[in-house]
């Protein structure tokens, strides 16, 4: 589904926090090297990458207060030096305090990476109609903090060619963490244009597509609401769809801001129910998939906006039928435009019969 973090990954983010925090503390400078004495993390960053070496620091081995780290199947070295206001302080105690900060750390880290993976898996299992006890679904998703009351429809986001960008070049295969850290800054440039609390109803769905879970009742898309357009009845599935389009729009240019780089959306309609994100999914993924194709890329895409295209592209009937009344609905209004569809159907779509026929039926 995604890059998972692998060991290696999450030993240089928990190294990074430890850094952090005992360097702070100590009032010192710190870093940590892996198993083959690269500086991996340093408060003095111009070390990284370097093996490490206590003589070029103008210092004596014995300056230096050594600690073991180890993660999971990866290991390295806490090196410490000289407190910066020169005040001594135990190297007994100095280490107690690093251990308990890389207890405290390694733990939050795990929990985090945890529950990090838990959300995008759940939200993987929505999107693709996996779920098979709701209750026990919507359980999961509230102690991941996800609120999934409101009504949600789907925006999915294509950011690959600023994800996976240089990916196909030789020598630049891309690393797990650049990856990750590449994902984050489009999750990150998402949440903040919606002015979102949190990240919860982002997820990574692989591939440079982040699938986003958007508040789609009025409430919600009140920034982005067209009054001139509310005389328009719409079927449920079709409400706010102009809006989510505007925001989405909006986004885009956002994003395209933020990385630098094309970025195609694909939006779904609203679906009733938790099963619906399922059918919004599709709908946001047709629409991706067909839009990117016959309209180009940097640009929104919904199925509404692709006209008889979708009915070559998507398999699903009710999808098909719903679009046919969306897309028609304007007709109930216009009795003679009806009457003369009709009739052109009616003479095999003949437009001079259809004509004749409609003049003469206007004269009697």
């Amino acid at each position: 589904m995604e890059f998972m973090l692998n060991a290696s990954v999450r030993f240089t983010q928990i190294a990074n926090d430890i850094t952090g925090k005992v360097a702070q503390l100590l009032y010192a400078p710190v870093c940590i090297t892996n198993s083959r004495g690269i500086v991996i993390t340093s408060s003095e960053p111009d070390q990284i990458g370097l093996t490490f070496c206590w003589e070029s620091c103008g210092e004596t081995l014995a300056n230096f207060l050594r600690i073991p780290l180890h993660h999971e199947m990866e290991s390295g070295e806490i090196i410490i030096g000289k407190s910066f206001n020169q005040e001594a302080i135990s190297p007994r105690l100095a280490q107690a305090l690093v251990e308990l900060v890389i207890n405290q750390t390694t733990s939050c880290q795990d929990q985090s990476s945890s529950q990090h993976e838990l959300k995008n898996q759940l939200i993987y299992d929505l999107l693709h109609n996996r779920i098979r006890d709701e209750a026990i679904f919507l359980d999961k998703a509230r102690k991941l903090g996800m609120d999934l009351a409101p009504p949600r429809a789907v925006i999915l986001v294509d950011a690959s060619d600023y994800v996976l960008r240089n990916v196909d070049r030789p020598g630049c295969g891309l690393t797990e963490v650049e990856y990750k850290r590449r994902t984050q800054v489009a999750i990150g440039s998402i949440v903040n244009f919606f002015h979102l609390p949190s990240a919860t109803i982002c997820a990574d769905l692989g591939q440079g597509r982040v699938g986003v879970l958007k508040a789609s009742d009025t409430k919600n898309l009140d920034l982005w609401a067209d009054c001139s357009n509310g005389s328009r009845s719409l079927s449920s599935s079709w409400a706010n769809l102009a809006a989510l389009k505007r925001a989405a729009d909006a986004l885009l240019m956002r994003l395209h801001s933020d990385t630098g780089t094309s970025i195609d959306i694909g939006i779904g309609r609203y679906h009733p129910g938790i099963q619906g994100l399922a059918r919004s999914y599709e709908d946001a993924r047709a629409a991706l998939s067909l839009g990117s194709r016959l309209q180009g890329h940097n640009r929104v895409h919904c199925l509404a906006e692709l006209g008889i295209a979708t009915f070559v592209g998507v398999a699903d009937e009710d999808t098909k039928v719903d679009l046919a009344k969306y897309l028609l609905s304007p007709l109930d209004h216009e009795p003679e435009l009806l009457t003369t569809l009709n009739t052109f159907f009616a003479e095999h779509c003949c437009p001079s019969s259809t004509a004749s026929n409609s003049l003469f039926i206007a004269t009697r």
